[in-house]
């Protein structure tokens, strides 16, 4: 087929059947009718000589011809994205952009609702969709699937440039009525404890990770998946958990929480916005990513630090 009878919304279509896998969810995902999304399938079907998608069951699986289509398409689809930018310009105050943003719950509570609350004016019409990180992050930030990964300098995929955003302590946090945490926290205190631990998708967190590398051993009682499940956790009970500082003094009202400072020597955490190195020049990401800047610049105030006690 000639390429000035190509349909290029097509290759839209293509992208988000092959990471839905289901009409109807691709259909929900382009704001599309099944019918419209079946036929669009149909037409790509023609139009590569292939099936695209099986039906397997109640799954549909890619073809090997699609799978080897996918990056090429991704790719192709992110580069025509980035023509149109920086061909037309960024105006937030009319622009109806989508940004794709991989965020734990953590920073989407600090830096991301604050951000939003300040953009309800300046940019009404900008929509965000927020995508939890994980092993997937890096492969969908080289396909051009996400415009920002916020994550800690650790996780930063190796082959894009990234930005500083803050850095962050992290501190004891307990119910107020803990015994430990009505005084200053000692080691010994902090180890008798239980202890709610975090991973994300079976992996530690930046300070499970932290914590190990200090060779402390914690009782852990409970491994949640999520920053926002451990306020939770600790309601009524003597548990302790490490979080990070900015949650903390969110968290500590709401749910009565006692902040304590780590009687363990652990490094800051440098959270990071990473960006495809094919779209630094992206004006609605140039954007975007100073308003994070500046929303990271006015975030919480923070408690003063105390030195450990042994």
């Amino acid at each position: 087929m000639r390429l000035d009878q190509f349909d290029l919304n097509l290759l839209i279509a293509f992208d988000v059947l092959l990471r839905e896998r289901s009409v109807t969810k691709a259909a929900n995902s382009l704001h599309m009718t099944q019918s419209a999304m079946s036929a669009a399938l149909k037409r790509l079907r023609e139009s590569f000589n292939d099936d695209i998608l099986v039906q397997h069951g109640k799954k549909m699986i890619p073809t090997a011809r699609a799978i080897a289509l996918a990056p090429e398409i991704s790719a192709t689809i992110q580069s025509l994205r980035n023509l149109i930018a920086s061909a037309t310009g960024f105006d937030p105050a009319v622009s109806a952009r989508r940004f794709r943003i991989a965020a734990s719950d953590y920073i989407t509570t600090v830096l991301i609702t604050p951000l939003l609350t300040r953009l309800q004016q300046s940019a009404p019409l900008i929509e965000f969709e927020l995508l939890l990180p994980g092993l997937h992050s890096s492969r969908a930030m080289d396909d051009g699937e996400l415009d920002l990964l916020l994550t800690p300098q650790q996780f930063l995929a190796p082959d894009h440039p990234s930005d500083f955003l803050f850095s962050e302590r992290h501190v004891v946090v307990g119910c107020q009525s803990n015994p430990v945490l009505q005084k200053p926290l000692t080691l010994e205190a902090f180890e008798g404890c239980g202890h709610v631990a975090v991973e994300i998708q079976g992996h530690p967190v930046f300070i499970e990770a932290a914590v190990k590398a200090a060779g402390e051993c914690r009782k852990i009682e409970v491994v949640a998946s999520s920053f926002l499940q451990v306020p939770w956790l600790l309601r009524g009970t003597n548990r302790l958990a490490l979080v990070h500082e900015r949650l903390a003094v969110l968290l500590e009202g709401p749910f009565s929480l006692a902040i304590a400072d780590c009687p363990i020597n652990l490094p800051a955490m440098n959270e990071m916005m990473q960006y495809h190195s094919a779209r630094a020049g992206d004006h609605g990401l140039l954007w975007l990513r100073e308003r994070l800047r500046e929303a990271a610049r006015d975030s919480i105030p923070l408690r003063p630090s105390h030195p450990a006690t042994a």
